[in-house]
C-alpha cells in the first residue's frame, strides 16, 4: 500500500501538483477560491452595514440603539457571524494557496475536512442570521425620525441571505475535495496479499519433501545379539 506522501503526489484531495510550484493564475480561475473571495465580500458587507448604519440615536436620549427592533443582540450577531466569517475566508484563503505543496496525505484530509465542517457550520449561522434579522426588522417600527435611513439596513438582510448561497457552494465544492481524496485512497490501495511481485512461500509439502539424513541406515540393533557365556 502507498503512503500518505505517494498518495498526496498523485492528487490527494484535488490537487493534482502536490510539491510542485505555486500557479496563481489556476489559483485565481479555481471555484473555490472565486466563491470564497465572493463569500469574504459579502460578510465585510453585512457587518459594515450593520456597524455604519444599524444603529440610531433616539430623539429622546443620547445613547445608540439597534434599528433591528432596538434588539442589541440583533446587531451583535450580524456582525459577530460577518467579521468572523471575513477571518475565516482569508485564513482558509492562505491555507488554499499552500495546499498544493503539501506532501502528506493526512493533513491535507485534516484540512478538506475543516473546510467542510466551517462552510457547513457557516452556511447554517448565515440562514439564522437571515431569518434572525428579518424578524426583528419586520416587527421594528418606524415613528423614530432618525429611523428612516435603511439602505445599510436593507442591504445587511439582502448580503445575508446571499451569504447563505455562497457558502453552501463551499460546502459542496470542499465535500468534492473530501469525495476526491476518499476515492483517491481507495483506487491506489493494494492488498498485499494479492501483489504478484512479492513472491510465493517455498512449497514445502507434498513429494518436495525430503527424508531426514542417514533415514535409509539400518538400526545398528536390529542384528545384535547377546554373548553367550
Amino acid at each position: 500500500m502507498e503512503d500518505g506522501g505517494s498518495r498526496a503526489a498523485h492528487g490527494a484531495y484535488g490537487a493534482p501538483n502536490a510539491g510542485g510550484s505555486f500557479d496563481l493564475v489556476r489559483f485565481l480561475r479555481q471555484p473555490q477560491t472565486v466563491t470564497r473571495i465572493v463569500s469574504a465580500v459579502f460578510a465585510l458587507i453585512v457587518f459594515s452595514c450593520i456597524i455604519s448604519e444599524g444603529y440610531f440615536n433616539p430623539v429622546t436620549e443620547s445613547a445608540t440603539r439597534c434599528k433591528f427592533n432596538e434588539n442589541e443582540d440583533a446587531c451583535r450577531y450580524g456582525i459577530g457571524i460577518g467579521v468572523l466569517a471575513f477571518l475565516g475566508c482569508i485564513f482558509f484563503f492562505v491555507i488554499d494557496i499552500y495546499f498544493p505543496q503539501l506532501s502528506s496525505a493526512t493533513d491535507r484530509r485534516y484540512i478538506v475536512m475543516g473546510d467542510l465542517g466551517f462552510s457547513c457550520f457557516w452556511s447554517f449561522l448565515w440562514f439564522v442570521g437571515f431569518c434572525f434579522l428579518t424578524h426583528e426588522w419586520s416587527v421594528t417600527p418606524r415613528t423614530d425620525p432618525n429611523m428612516m435611513v435603511v439602505d445599510g439596513v436593507q442591504a445587511a438582510i439582502a448580503f445575508n441571505f446571499f451569504s447563505i448561497l455562497s457558502w453552501i457552494v463551499l460546502s459542496i465544492l470542499a465535500y468534492k475535495r473530501y469525495k476526491i481524496g476518499v476515492d483517491d485512497f481507495t483506487q491506489s490501495y493494494a492488498d498485499p496479499t494479492q501483489d504478484s511481485t512479492i513472491p510465493p512461500y517455498p512449497n514445502v509439502g507434498g513429494s518436495s519433501y525430503q527424508q531426514p539424513p542417514f533415514s535409509n541406515n539400518p538400526d545398528p540393533s536390529d542384528g545384535y545379539q547377546p554373548p553367550t557365556y
